[in-house]
């Protein structure tokens, strides 16, 4: 269970009893923002995506990774930033037995290994639609080893394309390189369904948001109009070389 903080609001100087949201590690265990007692909530004015995300350590396999920003919403109307402990620089050696989400392994953590037998070779499927830049995307994901991939009828607003049992995948068939924004998006979308995330454009991503992709473990594929998606990122090319 997250521990508790009392808060005030600066505002109206109401208390509340606050508790950050629990999400599960790449590794499974259960985790939320550590919180700064004794420290001053902020009010929100202004919202940058980096001032959205804070940096957490696992205590179990002491992976960081970048997690929503605490936030408590006052009936007074204030939004309150609620600060958090920050990550000590002094990064605790994991032991030898620790899992994959050791920080002895690259930043992202492997899909687990259950392809043991050679995939047959990949059919693509032409894309001259949006619709049919989706339908690639779904093939592949099958092809990849995951199941019961489905396209709905009509495209959530979140964004999400294809889910499937520990999958959402976002697929953009627009002309624009996928943003920051879009990346991290995704990544939320899988943190809350405790699911693999994997992101498939027509003209590849920006710079800044391949980083982040990296960063989080996202794969990224980038599509031709043949429908045959290209790893463009390290967490991409272990997506292919062990399956699902």
């Amino acid at each position: 269970m997250a521990e508790t903080v009392p808060v005030r609001c600066p505002a109206c100087r109401r208390d509340h009893l606050y508790a950050p949201q629990i999400y599960p590690c790449a590794c499974g265990a259960p985790l939320a923002p550590p919180m700064l007692r004794g420290a001053s909530p902020q009010p929100i004015t202004h919202r940058t995506w980096t001032d959205d995300w804070v940096t957490v350590r696992c205590q179990e396999c002491a992976r960081q990774d970048q997690w929503p920003q605490p936030e408590l919403g006052c009936p007074c109307g204030t939004v309150l930033r609620i600060p958090v402990r920050p990550v000590s620089a002094a990064v605790p050696t994991p032991p030898a037995s620790s899992g994959p989400g050791s920080l002895l392994r690259p930043a992202h953590i492997p899909f687990p290994r259950t392809a043991t037998v050679p995939r047959p070779s990949f059919r693509p499927v032409t894309i001259r639609t949006a619709r049919d830049a989706v339908t690639a995307a779904a093939r592949y994901l099958t092809w990849l080893g995951f199941s019961d991939v489905v396209q709905p009828e009509v495209r959530p607003s979140s964004g999400i394309d294809l889910r499937g049992p520990g999958l959402v995948a976002q697929v953009d068939p627009s002309t624009h390189p996928a943003t920051l924004r879009d990346v991290e998006c995704l990544w939320l979308n899988g943190l809350t369904a405790s699911a693999a995330s994997v992101f498939f454009s027509l003209a590849g991503s920006a710079q800044d948001a391949r980083a982040r992709a990296d960063r989080l473990g996202i794969p990224l594929f980038v599509m031709d109009l043949t429908g045959s998606p290209q790893p463009v990122n390290a967490p991409a090319d272990e997506l292919i070389s062990t399956g699902v």
